[in-house]
């Protein structure tokens, strides 16, 4: 999988916080909602919004930005559950790894990190779970075993309990 990501960095930080801000009150333009600006908006809230429980509030949220501009959260559009997922803990993972700095370092150095590759999900998921339906419209835990999987495991979704 790539890591070389080519993403483009923020030269402040007044943009992230304009995504995040945006993201939250369906106000951030349609072409603005790149890969880039989920990962910044997702470590903006984790780091400025610790009141926003991610867990429980990131589907609704996204959800609710993607019908204010015009995308049907459906089978084949919009949110995308088990990727939502699969960043948020790359997030999370990237977060626990680089204590320190301020906002603009730590989401460029997100953005330059391994967890920001558009593929990294398929370092854990095989192609045809990670986008089938049923993994777009809820949960599927990765199906492939990697090292790096026992790392990104703490921050990911637990499975329901089977009784």
């Amino acid at each position: 999988m790539t890591t070389d990501n080519n993403h483009r960095l923020f030269s402040d930080a007044a943009p992230i916080h304009a995504i995040g801000a945006g993201l939250l009150d369906c106000t951030l333009p349609r072409e603005r909602w790149t890969h880039e600006a989920h990962l910044a908006a997702c470590f903006w809230l984790m780091v400025e919004r610790p009141d926003i429980d991610l867990d429980r509030e990131i589907a609704p949220t996204i959800r609710r930005y993607n019908a204010s501009v015009g995308v049907p959260n459906d089978d084949r559009h919009g949110y995308h559950e088990t990727i939502t997922r699969a960043f948020l803990g790359g997030v999370r993972l990237y977060r626990a790894e680089h204590i320190g700095g301020d906002l603009l370092d730590q989401v460029n150095g997100l953005l330059t990190s391994a967890q920001s590759a558009r593929d990294w999900p398929l370092n854990f998921w095989s192609r045809e779970r990670l986008f089938s339906v049923e993994a777009r419209l809820s949960y599927k835990p990765p199906d492939l075993e990697t090292p790096a999987l026992a790392a990104l495991l703490p921050y990911l979704p637990r499975e329901p309990d089977r009784a």
